[in-house]
């Protein structure tokens, strides 16, 4: 306990030493050299006589010293022309006499290149807060690996620290931020080399795959005007801007506004981390997402307080400059901090050391020996100061600084992400914040949509009226874009392609055509239609997630009814089976009949009352036996009937026999008589690239032709190369003449189209079909110029009409309801009866035969009428009696009286003739 209380009562009192020491090996007047670019902010003076007044003010920095500038005299005197290094010479000389502790600036890059020569040679810090592209890290240099000419390229003084980013880091920002919003196609205005030096990182993407950067150099004019509408005509939307002054940032904006280029369709991201200044109220209307980075942030509490305090220093001092974020630019806030650095480096190394700067002549040789401690503890010192955290490496360049990403949206500019120069970007904006903030800025903005005319995607409306705008169209993508923009509140313009084709990439020139071309030329906002999206398409614009999917298949007309055969009951059974089956009846006749002659078994008593018949009867005569076979095949039986074993086992097995034949026949029968049969030469397209009579096509440009094109399977380039070489030629320049072409073909002509659009046209026109499975898949989606703000929002609304069947519900409107559509159905029903019901055409045949049988009968029952007459006449004849014709004729007399079924024997009509 004892030395618990010891250790307490030593550390208060160590505390308090430390509260209470005091700072006197500091001299009461410390001399502060600022130089300032007479074209330079006049803030930046503003900036370092306040930082003075703050450090005065901050009774726990140098306490009982304060900062002061040179007394050069009155007027401004820190102030020098640019890039004048004999005029910075003399203002360093001056300085030096009066024994400055540090000095800052200037800021062009000449001028500030000899004060740090200067200042390196007689051992004075140098405080530097321009953008230096010679100022490399060591991370730059070992990043490089180019450690033998480092020397001779850096900047980097070891009496030198630099409070501005380090360009490479930069650079890098500026590369990483870009990749965060995926641009892959972007252009680069930029203004001088000192513009491709900042912008170096961002410029090696060039090398990665994916990415297609465009380089202008700004004119040496103020007007802008025709590069900005050259650019426009080329597509150009990605916008990186590097201007060295604001002023003709805001000049380009100015201009691009007045050629439509700060639209919904145009993105920008400007270089300069002082874009927070300019005034953005007039492009928030136009849509364009303006972006870029910014090093102060207006919103922390220390910038807060510092802009609060500056303001009333200013109007303590009868001025009202009204200091903001809108004023402070980056290089004045750096000075600020710079200033505040330096203090805090004194503050710190008087309380090791006395500090005494000392006061020479540049004629001499003598240098301030406490520079080098100086700087040193500058290079350790972190604050923070109203550009963030400062901190610096070993070289003093700064490290792990932040950046924060802003954006315009409707509220002014605001942050979306950070970045710093170790963990690079964070972008932290959530995805519905972001997709809330599109849809306010869709909101009555009026997009214009191209199409192309394409059943029953947009067509033409029927009326006997003149109509004029979107009131001139209908179709299923017309009705989509409609109800989205009810979703999201936008309104339309619908305007159709110029050139008439969906849009195809031609692989020599690099040139898009149709729909696609409008997008990147800026003529259309959005584009729909029955747009497939495939690789090219999607990787020069953006699809939303689609709303149909289809694929590639066969428009054929539909094969002719096969006429039907008046013999078509013999169908179901091949003729091999036929003659079969009559040598099987033959054969098994005779053996019934061979048998019943050798078994014992089947000799009968004719006379069952005489017990010794004279005689044995065997009733399977020839033709009984024929009889009791064709009976049992036709399942009616027989009065002859096998008694002996061995009959009645063949009679069995013929049982079964005919059993399985008549089934199977009943079967087939069916089948073939109620089953329409079509003669369809082809039924898949590898039967189409096995012949060459029938020919095939597609529309002359889109995606069907692009799949037969750069097809790597055998049987696509197979087809690909016969479409080609085909003469005349087989491609169409519309699916309304393919669809034409196929009608007039009379089965010559086969075209490949997507399968939702042969749907549409089979439903109508009942003389097509579909042959076939569909070759691919893909699908229908709204297509957008790449990069653009709208893919989600879009995506999200295609989402939601899917979930509500709003698709499938439009789908059968436009296909099986509107525009005659169904017409085909009714005829598939009237076929689908019919097969139920056969007509005389299906079973005439069996009417032939029953006739022709009927016919053979009754000439064989007059055969034996005759016959028989005859031999009754030729009886009567040798006994004395008539004639074969008096014989005919009594025997016809009474066959045609109907009023008796008997008749007289022969006999007895003789007795009662002679009574």
């Amino acid at each position: 306990m004892f030395k618990l209380l010891a250790s307490i009562v030593f550390a208060i009192t160590w505390i308090s030493m430390i509260q209470v020491e005091p700072v006197d090996a500091l001299p009461d007047v410390i001399y502060l050299g600022g130089l300032f670019d007479t074209t330079s902010d006049p803030s930046l003076d503003m900036a370092y006589r306040y930082a003075m007044k703050m450090v005065q003010a901050n009774r726990q920095i140098l306490p009982r010293s304060r900062l002061s500038r040179v007394p050069l005299g009155s007027g401004n005197v820190e102030f020098l022309p640019p890039n004048d290094s004999f005029i910075a010479s003399k203002k360093v000389c001056q300085m030096i006499r009066f024994g400055v502790a540090a000095i800052i600036g200037p800021q062009s890059e000449a001028s500030a290149d000899h004060v740090q020569s200067m200042c390196q040679t007689m051992k004075i810090p140098h405080i530097q807060t321009h953008w230096d592209p010679k100022r490399l890290t060591a991370m730059d240099v070992m990043k490089n690996g180019d450690r033998n000419n480092y020397a001779g390229r850096n900047s980097n003084s070891p009496l030198s620290v630099n409070l501005y980013p380090n360009p490479a880091s930069v650079s890098r920002a500026y590369a990483d931020v870009i990749n965060g919003w995926k641009w892959k196609t972007f252009t680069v205005l930029y203004e001088d080399e000192d513009g491709l030096i900042r912008l170096q990182e961002l410029l090696q993407l060039s090398i990665s795959p994916g990415y297609k950067i465009i380089i202008r150099q700004l004119p040496d004019s103020d007007d802008y005007r025709p590069l900005l509408k050259e650019m426009k005509k080329n597509g150009e939307r990605n916008i990186v801007l590097d201007c060295s002054q604001l002023s003709r940032v805001s000049e380009i904006l100015q201009q691009a506004q007045q050629v439509g280029m700060t639209t919904l369709a145009q993105s920008y991201f400007i270089t300069s981390l002082d874009m927070h200044i300019l005034d953005y109220d007039q492009y928030k209307q136009g849509g364009a997402n303006i972006s870029g980075l910014r090093m102060v942030d207006p919103h922390r509490r220390e910038t807060v307080d510092v802009l609060g305090k500056w303001n009333n220093w200013e109007l303590s001092a009868g001025k009202n400059l009204n200091v903001t974020e809108k004023t402070l630019t980056l290089e004045a806030a750096l000075v600020y901090d710079g200033v505040q650095l330096l203090a805090k480096a004194l503050h710190d190394m008087g309380r090791s050391q006395e500090v005494t700067p000392k006061s020479f002549s540049c004629d001499g040789i003598d240098t301030w020996a406490q520079g080098n401690n100086l700087i040193n503890f500058m290079k350790t010192t972190e604050i923070e100061g109203l550009s963030g955290t400062i901190k610096f490496d070993s070289e003093g360049s700064r490290s792990n600084f932040h950046l924060s990403i802003v954006e315009l949206q409707p509220d002014g500019l605001t942050e979306v992400g950070t970045w710093n120069s170790i963990e690079g970007p964070d972008f932290f904006r959530l995805r519905s914040d972001g997709q809330s903030l599109i849809q306010e800025s869709l909101f009555n903005k009026t997009l214009v949509v191209t199409t192309i005319l394409s059943n029953p995607y947009f067509m033409m409306k029927e009326s006997d009226q003149i109509l004029v705008g979107n009131d001139r169209f209908e179709g299923f993508v017309f009705d989509i874009i409609d109800e989205i923009s009810q979703m999201l509140g936008f309104n339309y313009i619908f305007k159709l392609v110029d050139d008439s084709n969906w849009g195809s990439l031609n692989k020599i020139t690099g040139e898009w055509n149709g729909m696609i071309r409008e997008l990147l030329d800026g003529k259309a906002d959005l584009a729909i239609a029955d747009l497939s999206i495939n690789y090219d398409r999607e990787s020069a614009v953006d699809f939303t997630m689609p709303f149909l999917n289809t694929g590639i298949s066969i428009l054929y007309k539909k094969p002719q009814k096969k006429p039907p055969n008046l013999f078509s009951f013999l169908s179901p059974l091949s003729v091999e089976v036929w003659i079969y089956m009559c040598t099987a009846y033959l054969a098994v006749s005779l053996s019934i009949y061979a048998m019943s002659r050798i078994t014992p078994y089947e000799w009968n008593n004719p006379h069952p009352c005489r017990q010794q018949p004279d005689i044995l009867e065997n009733n399977f005569t020839i033709l009984n036996a024929m009889w009791f076979t064709i009976g049992s095949l036709m399942q009616q039986g027989s009065d002859v009937m096998p008694r002996a074993t061995s009959t009645r086992m063949v009679a069995g097995l013929w049982w079964f026999f005919t059993l399985i034949m008549i089934s199977s026949y009943t079967a087939n029968l069916a089948a073939f008589l109620t089953v329409e049969r079509m003669d369809s030469p082809i039924s898949s397209a590898e039967d189409l690239a096995k012949q060459t009579k029938i020919k095939y096509g597609s529309v002359g440009s889109g995606s069907t032709l692009d799949f037969f094109r750069y097809s790597t399977l055998p049987t696509q380039q197979r087809m690909w190369t016969f479409m080609e070489t085909t003469r005349p030629s087989v491609f169409v320049k519309s699916t309304k003449e393919g669809v034409e072409r196929v009608q007039r073909s009379n089965g010559q002509y086969a075209f490949f189209m997507e399968s939702t659009s042969i749907e549409f046209f089979t439903e109508r026109r009942c003389d097509l079909t579909q042959i076939g499975f569909p070759m691919d898949s893909k699908g229908y989606g709204i297509a957008m110029r790449p990069g653009s703000p709208f893919r989600a929002v879009l995506s999200q609304a295609v989402l939601k009409m899917q979930e509500t069947n709003r698709f499938i519900i439009l789908k059968k409107k436009w296909w099986t309801e509107m525009r005659g559509g169904g017409a085909c159905k009714d005829d598939g029903s009237k076929t689908a009866a019919s097969a139920a019901e056969l007509g005389l055409a299906n079973v005439g045949g069996i009417f032939v035969v029953l006739i022709l049988g009927s016919s053979v009968a009754l000439l064989i029952a007059l055969g034996e009428f005759v016959w028989k007459s005859r031999k009754l006449a030729l009886d009567e004849v040798d006994g004395g009696e008539g004639s074969v014709w008096k014989s005919m004729m009594s025997e016809l007399k009474i066959t045609l009286d109907c009023s008796s079924d008997t008749k007289p024997t022969r006999s007895t009509r003789s007795l009662t003739n002679n009574s």
